[in-house]
């Protein structure tokens, strides 16, 4: 019988039987190469829902921002108010323009609203403006004579805040009575229009200015040509038009309340007190006090127009740009 042991005593290597795991060579690697890219394929997966879950949240909260935000014209539904007796408030803020929040069209729609309910003891225009847009104003007065004479019995109050000026008293004056804080700046009944010249500059800097028009006034006022005398006297003409236009229409709403003093048309500012004495403002009082005192009513509603706030935002950007140019030439009551 042979002893296996003396077969390898002599023998340089041992003779090993491979494991079935080690049958080739560089499996560990393998492993680990495996190992690894199943770890970087569930990262990759786990990313994919992540940022499937992120639209999806972006999607509902910018559709329930739509649905809170972007159909609010106002807050409540004017029309269906039926609450009792209570003054209607109309917001007329910041410059009266076409591009603006105080634009003829929204005011109008607000004014319209308010005389309609059936439930309106009177309508409050709360005013905080330093004008703007003779032609926006214009409308706006245009359609309150307009609404008064359909709704007789319905009166329409001018409650003027910080500033009341210029194109912004074009409309308040058109109310049956006004009121204003005693330190209101009020007034400012005139018609400007304003620009620049750099004719002088562009000769020290050697510019030479190419104009080339059909028409002979086509470059009317322009800011690189010398101002020509027969352009300005034309628009002296427009100016005064204007601003017989502008004191006709509180001649006519203020009527033997104004004070015959020769400043009053000057496009001076007075405060809130002064302009009692003057015959620009009849009282001293906010819109609550109005709606308390005046018009004997505790519910205060505001049927001011608002533009939707999604509508708004991506809306300004455009506009304001326009608005920038026009404003730099365009005619202002002030």
């Amino acid at each position: 019988m042979t002893d296996n042991r003396d077969s390898w005593i002599g023998s340089a290597e041992p003779t090993t039987q491979p494991s079935p795991g080690n049958t080739q060579p560089g499996w560990e690697r393998d492993v680990l190469e495996k190992v690894a890219l199943a770890g970087i394929q569930e990262q990759r997966r786990g990313r994919r829902w992540s940022i499937f879950f992120k639209i999806l949240m972006f999607a509902y909260l910018f559709i329930l921002l739509w649905m809170v935000l972007g159909k609010n014209n106002g807050g409540v539904d004017t029309d269906l108010i039926s609450t009792g007796k209570h003054a209607a408030l109309i917001e007329i803020n910041g410059v009266i323009s076409a591009g603006t929040e105080a634009n003829a069209d929204t005011v109008v729609t607000g004014l319209r609203k308010a005389f309609k309910n059936k439930q309106t003891a009177g309508v409050i225009l709360r005013i905080n403006s330093p004008g703007g847009s003779p032609v926006q104003a214009g409308y706006i007065a245009d359609e309150i004579n307009r609404l008064r004479a359909l709704h007789p019995d319905i009166p329409v109050y001018a409650v003027l805040s910080d500033i009341c000026a210029s194109g912004g008293y074009y409309i308040a004056a058109n109310a049956d009575e006004i009121y204003a804080d005693k330190a209101t700046l009020v007034g400012s009944i005139g018609v400007i229009m304003n620009g620049f010249g750099f004719v002088q500059a562009m000769e020290d800097l050697g510019v030479e200015r190419r104009l080339l028009t059909a028409g002979e006034n086509k470059g009317f006022l322009d800011p690189f040509s010398p101002l020509k005398q027969d352009e300005v006297e034309h628009v002296r003409t427009l100016l005064a038009t204007m601003h017989k236009q502008f004191v006709s229409v509180v001649k006519q709403g203020r009527g033997d309340r104004l004070k015959d003093d020769p400043k009053l048309f000057s496009g001076l500012l007075w405060t809130g007190e002064q302009s009692i004495e003057l015959g620009l403002v009849d009282g001293l009082g906010s819109s609550s006090y109005v709606a308390r005192e005046i018009l004997d009513v505790d519910k205060v509603i505001d049927f001011t127009q608002q533009d939707p706030y999604l509508e708004k935002l991506f809306g300004r950007l455009g506009t304001s740009i326009g608005n920038t140019l026009v404003s730099a030439f365009a005619p202002k009551l002030q």
